[in-house]
């Protein structure tokens, strides 16, 4: 509740609104009052004869009966003129002046209204119209201002939660699923906005409704007032109750839908394998399971939602009831005086029913909170350092020294790893699959930090430089290619404002111009997820070509090549080599082709290098990649002899 309550009054923006919406509360608060009171006046008529006549000195005696002592004595007090005669207008004016009589007399002896009011209908209807205008508007601003202040509780944690998870390593996203992330990104947070407002309308209406109401109620009538007393404890308990178990029930549902929209865009994202195997039935059954479950929560949820209202409502009828009856055939209340009295019964009771549904969705709002500030309060692992330096320029190597390395509850993927790379060689990485060339990547960009030993640039490791200058540096072509959902422009671009020369420019060196020319908007094509609607080799290029305009001085080729034809590789790999001596190239890979020409090739095995040398040096003293540079020249001669 407290994460809760400080994210709804976190900034000075959400503050302010919560201030306004104060402000309309206060004034909707008057105006629902003032229609209870407009009511009563329009059901007086007058006061009668028994009404006039049968009280004295303020109290009432039995209404069936008026002594004569009792009439002469309050026709006195009306006449004071002497002229024999009294109307009604002066029955009314006497009871303002004397403030006796009913409530309604009380307060009309406050207000400045005209005589002869209950006859004056245009009066009347002006006046129910001026005080429902003034609610309306009231209570337009009251929920507009609690409705924009949920939003930009919204607004600010998705960005808050956004801006955060950016911060966190490699590590968090192994341990979190996309579904996951994406679910408590928007469904948390429109869950706790919901929440905020249910917050505003619990915890500041209801108490200002609740204690100006009840002290109306007071005035109106002291012994009917006594049975709220009563009342409250008995409406008060279920709803406690029925919280506790709201709360618990909401966490549930929340858990359970994450892994719900894990298993659907699990079998979304894998579909073609799904139709290949012919799994629509074991597809269908786990996501009827998933979705039975959730439907299971949801009702028990529901029944506990929709309980306190009937119980509240329950119990508020019977007190009302007793209430009547006892204003009615006990106080001797008039009608209009009654109605005004249940006005405000109802006026007081109808927060204390909301309060129980409003707590529900408040309820809802704390477990989303608490998920949410799950991932908000995680620290990030790899921080820079205070006073972390710029690293402004590559001058002379990438040194990696004593390396080790694991991943979390793992063994060690790195293991005593030494090598260099000097500024402006290609430096080329080999070995069999699960060797840790690929996690050299992610250490030398600090996505993973080492165990042990340090990755030193120009003779200081990567910890003193900034995270976002070393990774200016160096430009990587991942394994994998992604694509934003975007135009061409913007995935080789990706937000640095270059120069749609300088973008075709970096394309056609990819090899990527020719086909992104044929795109129907050409470099404006707007790419659908993933780049699914291109090749694996086109999007490969585009990658390649968002490395190439980054024009970092070191690059990085992790497997880049992997999903090229032989002719795009070819090209790929002489325009690589106008770079040769300016850039620095570090190249990982399984096709030898691509690395015969690196000036060092270094062998890996199990964590370990095994060899370094040229190409001519490993052949003569590397038994497996020379196994490996023979397998690769058999399997291109079959080719080539097909």
């Amino acid at each position: 509740m407290k994460q809760l309550f400080f994210t709804a009054f976190s900034t000075a923006r959400q503050r302010l609104l919560v201030a306004i919406s104060v402000f309309f509360m206060i004034f909707l608060t008057i105006s629902s009052q003032l229609e209870v009171v407009s009511l009563g006046i329009i059901a007086r008529k007058g006061p009668d004869f028994f009404e006039i006549f049968s009280q004295s000195g303020g109290k009432k005696a039995p209404a069936e009966v008026v002594t004569k002592v009792q009439f002469e004595q309050r026709w006195q007090e009306i006449d004071s003129d002497g002229k024999g005669s009294i109307t009604k207008e002066d029955v009314e004016r006497y009871l303002k002046k004397e403030n006796k009589g009913d409530i309604i007399s009380k307060i009309l002896s406050y207000l400045p209204l005209p005589d002869n009011l209950s006859s004056n209908i245009l009066f009347l209807a002006g006046l129910i119209s001026v005080v429902a205008l003034f609610k309306a508007v009231t209570l337009f601003g009251y929920r507009y201002t609690t409705k924009l202040a949920a939003i930009e509780t919204s607004r600010l944690l998705r960005e808050r939660f956004f801006s955060h998870i950016q911060t966190l390593p490699m590590s968090f996203y192994q341990k979190h699923n996309i579904a996951t992330l994406s679910n408590r990104a928007v469904g948390d947070a429109y869950v706790i906005a919901e929440a905020t407002n249910s917050l505003i309308t619990n915890y500041l209406q209801t108490p200002l409704t609740i204690v100006s109401t009840f002290i109306l109620c007071f005035a109106t009538s002291w012994q009917l007032s006594s049975f709220i007393f009563i009342g409250m404890p008995l409406i008060a308990v279920p709803i406690y109750l029925l919280t506790r178990k709201v709360k618990k029930v909401s966490y549930q549902i929340l858990k359970r839908q994450e892994l719900f929209s894990s298993i659907l865009i699990d079998f979304i994202s894998g579909i073609q394998t799904v139709k290949m195997f012919s799994m629509e039935d074991f597809s269908k059954r786990k996501y009827t399971e998933q979705n039975d479950a959730l439907a299971e929560l949801e009702k028990k949820s529901a029944r506990y939602d929709l309980s306190t209202r009937p119980i509240v409502h329950t119990i508020g009828m019977l007190f009302l009831s007793a209430t009547i009856l006892m204003g009615l055939y006990v106080q001797e209340m008039s009608v209009p005086e009654i109605l005004i009295f249940c006005g405000f019964l109802y006026l007081f009771y109808e927060p204390v029913k909301k309060f129980a549904e409003e707590n529900s969705r408040i309820q809802r709002g704390v477990a989303a909170a608490e998920r949410l500030f799950e991932i908000i309060q995680e620290k990030p692992v790899i921080e820079d350092s205070f006073g972390a330096k710029t690293l402004s320029e590559f001058k002379e190597s990438i040194v990696f020294k004593d390396v080790w390395f694991k991943y979390r509850d793992t063994d060690w993927v790195l293991k005593g790893l030494n090598f260099e790379v000097k500024k402006g060689q290609m430096v080329a990485i080999v070995g069999p699959t699960g060797a840790g060339k690929s996690t050299i990547v992610q250490l030398l960009t600090r996505l993973y930090d080492v165990t042990q030993g340090s990755i030193l640039i120009d003779g200081h490791p990567l910890g003193e430089y900034t995270q976002k200058s070393l990774r200016e540096t160096i430009s990587v072509v991942p394994q994998k290619p992604f694509l934003f959902i975007d135009t061409v422009e913007s995935n080789i671009a990706v937000g640095r404002g270059h120069d749609i020369k300088d973008v075709v420019m970096s394309a056609k060196k990819a090899q990527a111009d020719e086909f992104i020319a044929r795109l129907p908007d050409g470099y404006q094509t707007m790419l659908s997820e993933a780049g699914k609607d291109l090749s694996g080799g086109q999007q490969q290029r585009i990658t390649i070509a968002r490395a190439l305009l980054k024009n970092a001085p070191v690059i990085v080729m992790d497997e880049a090549t992997s999903s090229l034809d032989m002719i795009s590789e070819h090209k790929i790999k002489e325009a690589l080599k106008t770079l040769r001596g300016t850039v620095t190239e570090i190249v990982i890979a399984h096709r030898l082709s691509t690395i015969e020409d690196a000036d060092c090739i270094i062998y890996m095995d199990e964590g370990h290098v095994i060899a370094k040398g040229t190409k001519e040096e490993l052949l003569q003293t590397c038994e497996p990649f020379r196994a490996m540079w023979n397998m690769m020249t058999k399997r291109q001669t079959e080719v080539a002899v097909q």
